[in-house]
């Protein structure tokens, strides 16, 4: 997949110098060439070597041939001097004889090859006729057959056999040794060509059509690479050719048999240009040529009658199949050159067994092999395609594994990205941790510097003027009460407000006893306020100083007998918040505006201070006064602010 794009040359190399580029080319294409020598001997010595053996004790060569009303003695295998004699086919007549002493089993007739049909007679009787069987009607497929004689058939001594041989073209009719004998004995050497020529082939052919499907899907699962859908189309064609029985003259399906004979040059014009795209290289336009003869073999096949396209397929489709096997075998030596890889090696070994079997075929096709007309080119092209398609899938299944390998890798940066960004979280955390406490620290020395600063202070005042007693005492305890405050607003309250709103209770009880008040403190809730985990000291101390002041002017302004504090938690729209009400009984007061209140007196300044204190933790604060007493409700916010609020 993406390894082939990622060998597909991108940017031109610049050229080395002339001489050394060619001793790198003859370093790399001579050693090339001396194994592909070697695969010539070793293809030849086996295509010499691997032959069937038949048994030829059984073996009928001699025999008279009726041919064109001339009959004539003849040995097998032979030759007939007819492309086509359907209607007075060749009659090959001979004998043998049988002994029934001798015959422990029963006798068959065995022919091993033959071009195009035959119908074998034992004195007269038809005992087989092989166009009924579709697949032994290829000339290219080596077919053998083999029919039992039926032993009623048989006379003690002398009996006779004729063969008729059916010939549609376009090679010549050709009729092996005819074997008659005990059928254990001419049964394993049948058996031995079945595996080879008609077992194995249809075994390639599904391992074929397994792969053009497995290709085709590639191919749709990645479009920009055509090499697969051009392989897999290639691979089709194959089986069709492997699949589809040919048609038996007199049958009108000359159409078929066009499609047939083109697909084969057709079949080998799509291979070359798999080699082209596979090995990276650009499909030239001239190279569509390839597939004119295949073209034209089919167009003339479907509007010609049956000899037509068997002749054009014999003078167009096979030098075709030659041209595009040459061809291919200049791709692979070229990227042997060039690339230097496994693929190249493999690919351009089997194209070159190919074209040794295709020879052989051409030799006997032209009779110069004139007694062994085995045809061969069929049977490795599609062991070579399947070779092929193999390692493509291979190539493909180490390519996902390189994308899953990737894929890891990913996984374990990412995590080790991960592990550092928590690193850094949790760094920046305790900055952000050092930067609120630094914040912290600072409101609360500010605190101290406005309230117990200036307390002291003007407890010093106090004391240098001359005052004593109760004067100094009052601004004593006011400092230690607000240092307190400072100190319990440090307490780790983990967000519930509720603790520190004890405290104050107590405070505030202590305060108002002298002074004959009574202090209601009733929670309406369970919960009483809900829990804020944002909250800070300085919150706190805001809220403890808004009730403090709340309750000093009940007490100093107010006169009031009863002070009562509510606490509870509402539900708004956008969630649960709490709610803190002071109520006195008092005598109440005017409230003033804000700007006449800061000019008017103290109780202006303190009311002032309770509106800026809410503001500042994100607080409302309600202030209502009449003749029945004064009421202060402050809002607690859902959420209290990081920074201070009323600072923006």
């Amino acid at each position: 997949m993406s390894e082939i794009a990622a060998k597909a040359p991108t940017k031109a190399a610049p050229k080395a110098p002339t001489r050394p580029r060619r001793r790198l080319i003859a370093s790399r294409l001579v050693p090339y060439l001396l194994l592909q020598a070697l695969i010539v001997i070793a293809t030849i010595l086996g295509l010499r070597l691997l032959q069937p053996n038949d048994p030829d004790d059984f073996a009928l060569s001699g025999f008279s041939l009726r041919q064109d009303g001339v009959t004539l003695p003849v040995n097998l295998p032979h030759f007939t001097a007819s492309r086509y004699s359907l209607d007075d086919p060749p009659i090959y007549t001979g004998s043998f004889t049988f002994r029934r002493g001798e015959a422990a089993s029963g006798w068959s007739v065995y022919l091993p090859r033959f071009s195009n049909a035959v119908g074998v007679a034992v004195d007269g009787v038809v005992v087989l006729d092989s166009r009924r069987d579709a697949n032994a009607n290829r000339p290219d497929r080596n077919t053998p057959q083999i029919a039992a004689i039926p032993a009623s058939l048989l006379r003690e001594g002398a009996n006779e056999i004729t063969v008729r041989l059916f010939v549609w073209g376009p090679l010549k009719g050709f009729l092996d040794t005819v074997y008659v004998g005990p059928d254990a004995a001419l049964r394993p050497a049948y058996e031995t060509r079945t595996l080879l020529f008609v077992t194995l082939p249809v075994v390639f052919s599904a391992w074929q059509s397994i792969l053009a499907v497995i290709l085709a899907i590639m191919w749709l699962m990645r479009r920009r690479e055509p090499v697969y859908g051009v392989l897999a189309a290639a691979m089709v064609l194959g089986v069709v050719q492997a699949y589809v029985p040919p048609p038996v003259p007199p049958a009108a399906t000359s159409r078929l048999a066009a499609v047939l004979l083109a697909s084969a040059p057709i079949e080998s014009a799509l291979v070359v240009m798999f080699g082209v795209l596979f090995f990276g290289w650009r499909w030239p336009r001239y190279g569509m040529l390839l597939f004119v003869p295949g073209l034209v073999v089919f167009v003339v096949g479907l509007i010609g009658g049956p000899p037509l396209p068997r002749i054009l397929f014999l003078v167009l489709g096979i030098p075709t199949v030659g041209l595009c096997l040459v061809l291919m075998a200049w791709v692979t030596a070229t990227a042997v050159v060039r690339r230097q890889d496994a693929a190249s090696f493999t690919i351009g070994c089997a194209v070159t067994i190919v074209l040794v079997c295709w020879i052989q075929d051409m030799l006997t096709v032209l009779e110069i092999v004139s007694n062994d007309r085995i045809f061969v080119s069929r049977l490795s092209y599609s062991a070579m395609l399947v070779a092929i398609g193999a390692g493509l899938t291979w190539r493909f299944a180490r390519a996902l594994n390189q994308v899953d390998s990737f894929a890891g890798q990913l996984v374990t940066r990412v995590r080790e990205a991960e592990e550092r960004l928590k690193a850094s979280f949790v760094r920046e955390e305790e900055r952000a941790r050092a930067a609120a406490l630094a914040n912290e620290r600072t409101r609360l020395m500010r605190d101290l510097h406005d309230g117990l600063g200036g307390q002291l202070v003007s407890i010093v005042a106090l004391s240098e003027r001359g005052h004593e007693g109760a004067t100094i005492t009052d601004a004593a305890r006011a400092a230690l009460k607000d240092l307190r405050l400072v100190i319990d607003s440090m307490d780790d309250i983990g967000g519930d407000l509720m603790l520190a709103l004890g405290s104050w209770r107590e405070r505030a009880s202590a305060q108002l006893r002298p002074h004959d008040i009574t202090l209601d403190w009733r929670v309406a809730t369970p919960q009483g306020l809900p829990l804020h985990p944002e909250l800070r000291p300085w919150h706190v101390i805001q809220i403890v100083r808004i009730l403090d002041e709340a309750v000093t002017n009940a007490v100093k302004h107010a006169q009031a007998h009863r002070i009562a504090v509510t606490i509870e938690t509402l539900d708004a729209s956008e969630g649960p918040y709490g709610l803190i009400s002071v109520t006195d009984d008092g005598q109440g007061f005017a409230l003033a505006g804000h700007d006449e209140a800061g000019r008017t007196g103290q109780t202006a300044r303190g009311l002032r201070n309770m509106r800026n204190r809410a503001a500042r933790c994100g607080a409302l604060l309600d202030l209502s006064s009449d003749a029945s007493g004064t009421r202060v409700r402050l809002q607690l916010p859902q959420r209290f602010p990081d920074s201070d609020a009323a600072a923006g």
